[in-house]
Order: structure tokens, then sequence, then C-alpha cells
């Protein structure tokens, strides 16, 4: 009996339904600081802490979503595995380890960073998660242009935390490779349906009929994104930061490659329910991210 006991509603399964693996999206409040090229020990810090921030508040929504949806969770494939769903972390405790959380990321983003400004992105974040998870992701189009602003919203959390002036370059840009990017993860889930021979998501306002409009408007978004990578180099950011932007044109091609790579593998089915996760597994995205941060060194 001790061992059931020390299974269900022990540590171990609060700790894998705050879902660490997705803290890696958090790392977004970086971007900031090196966009801005901004390597001071107190941006690093503020960066930091708003990367804790977001983590506590992001796994709370998570634990609040999953006590939600338990029932709907237990008819997924994948999504049956969950803690909650399985049975081995009961609703009440994940909603109270959410209100723990957070709290506790109000409380850091109240007290440990400068200004206001990184709180009251904290506060819009967990409002916006919230009424994702309770209502707009069984919107049409709603959730994923959320899920796009919920990306954003990191990048606009680091900018705030430290005081960074947020270029106009860096915002657009990665709204619509963020956007791109949802709508990938939506179409993935729509390959996955097709293939396990079902018709509409559970819980969601898409049908597989829908993968082929929705892949049509990512691969639209991600190279929008190449484009107005494009342009940056004409701007005045770049004159200022780089002392050789030449060396920025090459990130071109190898994001050309693997936002086309990526919207492929969709289509194949061969990429999970989220891409962001699929991409920290993935070598060839990973070699990519290097080599693009390498020419990024090399340019500035």
């Amino acid at each position: 009996m001790n061992s059931i006991l020390s299974a269900h509603n022990g540590p171990l399964p609060l700790l894998q339904a705050m879902r660490p693996r997705q803290w890696l999206k958090n790392l977004l409040v970086f971007a900031p600081m090196l966009a801005g090229h901004a390597l001071t020990q107190p941006s690093l810090w503020q960066s930091v802490l708003a990367f804790v921030a977001f983590s506590l508040c992001a796994s709370g929504a998570y634990l609040l979503n999953d006590a939600q949806d338990v029932e709907a969770d237990r008819l997924h494939p994948v999504k049956r595995l969950r803690p909650i769903a399985a049975g081995r972390l009961s609703p009440a405790r994940a909603r109270a380890g959410s209100a723990v959380l957070v709290l506790a990321a109000l409380t850091l983003a109240w007290l440990g960073t400068a200004g206001l400004a990184f709180f009251g992105v904290i506060v819009v974040y967990f409002l916006l998660t919230l009424a994702y998870s309770l209502y707009l992701k069984r919107l049409l189009m709603v959730d994923i242009v959320m899920l796009a602003i919920l990306y954003t919203l990191r990048i606009l959390g680091g900018a705030a935390s430290t005081g960074i002036e947020l270029s106009f370059w860096l915002l657009t840009f990665s709204f619509f490779l963020f956007l791109s990017l949802a709508l990938l993860k939506r179409h993935s889930e729509l390959q996955n349906l097709r293939g396990r021979g079902q018709e509409r998501s559970h819980g969601r306002g898409y049908a597989i009929g829908d993968s082929m409009p929705i892949g049509m408007m990512g691969m639209n978004s991600a190279f929008l994104s190449v484009l107005i990578f494009a342009l940056y180099f004409n701007s005045a950011n770049v004159i200022r930061l780089y002392q050789r932007p030449a060396f920025l044109f090459a990130v071109l091609p190898l994001l050309i490659f693997w936002l086309g790579r990526m919207w492929l593998l969709s289509f194949r089915g061969a990429v999970n329910e989220d891409p962001l996760l699929y991409v920290s597994r993935d070598p060839v995205s990973l070699l990519v991210i290097a080599l693009s941060g390498g020419l990024c060194i090399m340019a500035s």
C-alpha cells in the first residue's frame, strides 16, 4: 500500500506534469539581449530571472490545463500517458500545485526583475494562457494566432526584464516565424489523425481536410519571416550592430533549408505534435541553429 501511495500524487508525477522539457521555449527571453548585443552581467541576470518566472508560470498553466482536460486526454493515444490522465496525479493536487507555481512566478516578476513592465507581461501571459486552456484553443484559427502571440510574449518579456529596446525587425520576424510553427503544430496533429484513420481532432475546431490550407498558410508565414530577415540587412540596426554584416546573409539559405525541411517532414507525418520539442531532438535542426549562431558571431 505504501508503494502505491508513493507512486500516486508523489513528487515525480507532479514534476512530470509540469513538463520541464517545455521550458526550452522560455529560452526566447534571451533573444533581446543577444540580438541587441547587450551581453552584460545585469542583462544576463535579469534574463535568467525572466526565464525562471516564465517557466514557473508555464508549468502552473500546464497543470491547470491538464486538470481541466483530463477526460479528453484519456481518449488521446499520447496524452493519456500524462500523469493526471493516467491517474498518477489527482486533479485537485494539480490545481494546488498550479496556484503555488503561478504565485511564485508573479512574486519573482514583482520582486526580482527591474520595473513593473515584466510583471505586466507575466500577468498578460498567464491570463492569455488561461483563456487559451479554458476556451480559445477550441476556436478555429484563434488558437493558432494565440500560440504565436504566446511565443512572442516571451521575447517581449525578455526585453521588459532587461530594459532593452525591442527592435521592430526582431518582433516582426519572430511573430511570423512563430505563426508558422503554430500552424506546423496543428498541421502535424492533423497528419497524425489521418494516420490513425480519424476525421476530426477532439476538442479542437479542425478536421483532417483542413491540413492543406493550414499547410499553405504555414509555409507562407515561414517564407514571409525569411523575407523580413532579408529586409533587415538594409536597416540601420545592421550598420550599428555588425562590423561584417555579409556573414548574416549566409543565414538566409540555412533558414530557408530548415523551414522547408520542417514543413516537408510535417507533410510526411514525421514531426510530432510539438515542433519545438522535435527540434530539440533533431540533429539537423541543432546543426542549423549552431551554424546560424556562429555566422552571427562572425558578423559581429
